[in-house]
């Protein structure tokens, strides 16, 4: 693997692709035909069209994203440069340090000039765990630490996991940092009894003081779909969730969804309005992120971050 790749080319590609489908879906507006997901479709574009746009230095990736480059070829540090002369002026940390301490790594990446903002890291086992995972976020210069996943179909596992994010998030406040939670579908999707679900408790039992809400818009959207609420308006169904939670929205997961698939698609070649959601409400950091790149990782994070500084809204 290597960085010798077109990332314009790319862009253009996936540009191309989404004309196509605005295309296809203008000729069945002409009969009558296009609604709901499909006109949502339509109206995502990449062409300057509003007044606003993604400020460049709260553009970030989630390095999950380029986890096979990470870990084979070229490996982490050719990859977090390709990063840096690509444009992203942050990263959000996953899959440890690779042989670094918090102190080397922070080196490394004030050397490339990009500052490791945010970070996911499961709920710690015990204090010194979260006291260790709290003083590496200090060292790396991090604002944001996020929990990125959470499972159970039993609501009292829900209640547990919010009374110790809301211990660890005051640990986390006392050291200058804000702490948040990344969603997934199954929140939306899960029924724990009396059709009550996993982001009632979470968004009943997270103290909105502490806690803040690291929205993923493909789970939200595809938990939308899923659930039956958001499938004619899935974006309309994001919305809903942002707004509606007691919890500050203060950063995105920024990635597509293939209309006909539901699979992650690489943005600006999939369905999601993000100018629609972006346009009611925006964030301190706008993360890309595919967990399945659609070429390869290195092109996904060029598409990406392209995606990200033309769209208008």
């Amino acid at each position: 693997m290597c960085y010798g790749h077109d990332g314009m080319a790319a862009l253009r590609q996936s540009v191309d692709r989404r004309s196509l489908l605005r295309g296809s879906l203008a000729a069945l507006a002409g009969v009558g035909l296009a609604s709901g997901i499909g006109a949502t479709a339509a109206g995502a574009t990449i062409r300057p069209t509003g007044r606003h746009h993604v400020p460049p230095g709260l553009i970030s990736i989630q390095l999950w994203t380029v986890r096979d480059a990470l870990w084979g070829s070229p490996g982490y540090d050719a990859t977090l440069t390709h990063l840096a002369r690509i444009g992203y002026p942050r990263v959000e940390l996953a899959l440890g340090y690779f042989g670094r301490t918090a102190a080397q790594l922070r080196q490394f990446l004030d050397g490339i000039g990009i500052e490791p903002s945010s970070s996911h890291d499961g709920i710690s086992a015990d204090s010194a765990g979260l006291e260790q995972k709290i003083e590496n976020a200090v060292t790396l210069g991090q604002r944001f630490m996020v929990v990125p996943y959470l499972n159970s179909d039993k609501a009292d596992d829900w209640k547990r996991w919010a009374e110790q994010m809301n211990v660890e998030a005051a640990a986390a406040r006392a050291a200058g940092l804000r702490y948040g939670y990344h969603n997934h579908a199954h929140e939306f999707t899960i029924d724990l009894g009396g059709g009550t679900r996993p982001w009632d408790i979470l968004t009943a039992e997270l103290d909105p003081g502490l806690v803040h809400l690291e929205i993923d818009l493909y789970w939200a959207v595809t938990g939308g779909i899923e659930s039956g609420d958001g499938v004619a308006d899935p974006e309309g169904f994001t919305l809903d969730v942002i707004r509606s939670a007691p919890q500050r929205v203060l950063q995105y997961h920024v990635k597509d969804r293939h209309e006909s698939t539901g699979d992650m698609a690489d943005l600006g070649t999939g369905m999601i309005d993000f100018a629609r959601i972006f346009r009611e409400h925006s964030v301190l950091e706008y993360i890309v992120e595919n967990d399945t790149p659609d070429v390869t990782p290195q092109q996904t994070a060029e598409v990406g971050y392209r995606y990200l500084r033309r769209l208008r809204f």
